[in-house]
């Protein structure tokens, strides 16, 4: 009866079911105007060129009333020490009404921020607690915030009690387990020293025009890093890990496992300086071997302006490979796991494809449901000036997708909807299935503008399985980060690993999507859960969502 209710909703909506014929997987953009999302984003812009103002605008999928649906929440600027805001400016938080369109619940929900020093920068959701609610984490220019779900449409902000505040200025965090303790400790990401009193003059003395300033002259910082104590509490093991040892000036981030040894490993995008790469030593101490990896610099050795990041085996060997977007001229980089703790870069048609954007949120993701990971970018120019200055450089930039061929990714952005016509100073992106037909969703949150809500509407025909993956108590963390998803179709194995975090200032759809292609039922499935259980499944319908509890090896409907 719920699925038949689902195809009628999707059906009435006009989304695409399932066809029986090979057609490209596109996207369609959905206007405010049927959405409800009518929030815009305000960057703060000023003659002064403060830098904060370059790179905000993030926000997220998640399902903050466990309703199974997808809600979403957008992160704006506020008042801080360089900006004033003539009007209230606040974030908002849309509650998914099942139909297509949202309605905000900000207000209700208490999670507006928009006060003195919340000049937003994005935001990670995670059941933190292990109470089966999403909670979440906002950065900001200023301090950070901790919101508490209390499981009955509102948050309370415990940033305070919790020890969380990580001030000055944070852009990306993650929610992971480095100790495999089965509770989600916190990463942040520090970007520069700045303030306002001490901002530099970037720009042409003589006419007295200002640019903004390229993060190269100003100081870096050390990263957080927060051990989940329980009760609402959290100690600050920066320093005691080694993670503060490396000063930075830092972007985005992904909780991975490099070595396949169940420990979490964090890369970590910097700008104007060598990426880290945080390998997981056991006992609470992380090791950063970027340079030593081949992950910190370009192939000719120089730092560069590191911004979107993320994880995924994208060849299909059992080990991950790691993604860097950088700024215009400086080529992305596809890094091959060559299963040492080195990689290669393999960037091939991605990097000429890339060479004159900006890349920020990104993501791979199995947008055809052919079992492989394909990958989206985001992109827009940090300089909105940079057109007086550059010839073939925009601020506004297009979306990018390429589709994974066996290992090689082709661009498909031709094929893939009208939207990828058009240009945008993206920033902020995160993936989900906001409609709950099994095609991955994107929200993209524009520099200064009003957000993009792109829906897959599928149409190839292929079919896919949904996980929703519940640990147990005394089991594994709450988001079951680090579990190992293996599958088979027509006798072909393929494994995921459940990794935090990638794109820039959002997270995910915590779910799962296995695409099973013109298959109709998985051979079989397995999960290897982060406490080192093992649940092997077989006969998940298709096509639907189904809830997998940790040593039970069986399922239930969404």
């Amino acid at each position: 009866m719920k699925l038949l209710l689902s195809v009628l909703i999707i059906l009435a909506l006009g989304f695409s079911v399932s066809q029986t014929t090979d057609k490209p997987v596109t996207f369609v953009e959905i206007p405010a105007s049927k959405s409800g999302i009518t929030w815009v984003h305000d960057n703060g812009r000023s003659d002064a060129r403060h830098l904060p103002e370059t790179c905000g605008g993030g926000g997220l999928f998640f399902d903050f009333d466990n309703d199974g649906w997808l809600d979403v929440y957008l992160v704006n600027s506020g008042p801080s020490d360089f900006y004033s805001p003539k009007t209230p400016i606040r974030n908002a938080l849309y509650r998914n009404n099942h139909d297509g369109t949202f309605t905000d619940v900000t207000e209700k929900a208490g999670v507006a921020c928009g006060q003195m020093g919340h000049f937003g920068m994005g935001a990670a959701a995670a059941d933190f607690d292990g109470d089966g609610w999403q909670d979440l984490y906002v950065t900001n220019y200023g301090k950070n915030v901790l919101f508490r779900n209390n499981g009955n449409g509102t948050f309370t902000d415990i940033t305070d009690a919790a020890g969380v505040g990580a001030p000055n200025w944070s852009t990306c965090a993650a929610w992971f387990d480095y100790d495999n303790d089965g509770k989600l400790d916190l990463f942040v990401s520090s970007f520069v020293q700045y303030s306002a009193s001490g901002s530099v003059f970037c720009g042409d003395n003589k006419q007295g025009r200002r640019y903004y300033c390229i993060p190269r002259v100003f100081k870096p910082r050390p990263s957080f890093l927060f051990h989940n104590d329980g009760n609402g509490k959290f100690s600050d093991v920066s320093k005691t890990s080694g993670i503060a040892n490396a000063l930075g000036k830092s972007f985005g981030v992904v909780a991975t496992d490099i070595n396949n040894d169940g420990l979490m490993d964090l890369f970590v995008a910097n700008d104007t300086v060598a990426n880290f790469l945080f390998l997981n030593k056991g006992k609470g101490k992380f090791e950063e071997i970027g340079l030593a990896s081949g992950v910190g610099y370009s192939d000719a050795g120089s730092p560069r302006s590191g911004m979107g990041v993320d994880a995924a085996d994208f060849d299909g060997d059992g080990w991950q490979d790691l993604f860097v977007a950088n700024i215009d001229q400086e080529l992305f980089s596809l890094y091959r796991n060559e299963k040492d703790l080195t990689f290669t870069d393999q960037a091939g048609e991605i990097g000429q494809a890339t060479r004159l954007l900006s890349g920020w949120g990104l993501k791979f993701f199995d947008y055809d449901n052919d079992g492989d990971p394909d990958l989206f970018l985001a992109n827009g120019h940090p300089d909105d000036m940079v057109e007086t200055q550059a010839s073939r450089v925009k601020y506004k930039e297009p979306l990018v997708m390429f589709e994974n061929l066996n290992g090689k990714y082709k661009n498909v952005s031709a094929q893939s909807g009208d939207v990828f016509k058009k240009d945008f100073p993206a920033r902020g992106a995160s993936f989900g299935d906001f409609d709950n037909d099994g095609f991955l969703d994107i929200l993209i949150v524009n520099n200064g503008e009003a957000p993009v809500l792109l829906r897959n509407q599928g149409g190839n025909g292929n079919n896919w399985i949904g996980l929703n993956l519940l640990s147990a108590k005394d089991g594994s963390n709450p988001g079951a980060v680090g579990a190992i998803i293996t599958w088979t179709v027509g006798g072909v194995k393929r494994s995921r690993l459940k990794t935090y975090g990638g794109s820039y200032l959002g997270s995910h759809d915590p779910r799962e999507v296995l695409g099973l292609g013109k298959a109709t039922k998985l051979d079989s499935l397995e999960i290897k859960w982060p406490s080192g259980k093992v649940d092997k499944l077989t006969d998940l319908p298709a096509n639907q969502y189904s809830k997998i509890v940790e040593g039970q090896s069986q399922a239930g409907k969404k």
